[in-house]
């Protein structure tokens, strides 16, 4: 899905903590080795179920330190399209966020948009009452945009075709190497 793609790119998915760090990205060059895997995951396994490939080249474009092999080794795991088989740990676009900026200090300094939120919405303003976002100056929908997907829905999607993918790399690796017989 291009659309998808050049919204996760320009930090237009309408989830605060992945904007915050895809703008910054844009802006800076960098972003933090769990920031990469947000990222990643939201881009592949975890909501918009793109090819790691796509993310591979943004990431070669825009990383100031980007090492192609260490950078095609990492989509690869995060996507669980590899050596990474926990592929049912995805990383919330929310909860993640919270965890390690409870505050939402990040996304106020990448997202001026959403400073004035109350820390209670900074990760899903989309959930404050029209009221609080008049008051904040960000109109979700207008100012901002909406969530692009609704991470539940997608995530549980995502992983049921992980699961089906994984039984049959399983079945294909039982009958080519004899197991069974």
């Amino acid at each position: 899905n291009s659309e998808h793609l050049q919204r996760w790119r320009n930090g237009e998915t309408g989830f605060p903590w992945i904007d915050a760090i895809m703008t910054q990205l844009r802006k800076e060059g960098w972003i933090h080795h769990l920031a990469r895997h947000s990222v990643a995951c939201f881009l592949t396994r975890g909501d918009l179920w793109i090819s790691w490939e796509e993310g591979l080249k943004v990431f070669e474009e825009l990383l100031l330190d980007a090492d192609h092999s260490l950078n095609a080794g990492n989509w690869m795991w995060l996507s669980a399209s590899a050596f990474f088989h926990q592929y049912f740990r995805v990383y919330s676009p929310i909860v993640f966020g919270k965890h390690t900026d409870p505050k939402g200090a990040f996304i106020r300094a990448y997202l001026p948009v959403l400073k004035n939120f109350p820390d209670k919405y900074i990760y899903e303003p989309w959930k404050a009452p029209l009221k609080v976002q008049q008051k904040s100056g960000c109109i979700v929908g207008k100012d901002y945009p909406s969530p692009m997907v609704d991470h539940k829905t997608a995530s549980q999607r995502n992983l049921a075709m992980m699961r089906e993918i994984r039984k049959e790399q399983s079945e294909t690796t039982r009958l080519t190497l004899g197991y069974g017989k």
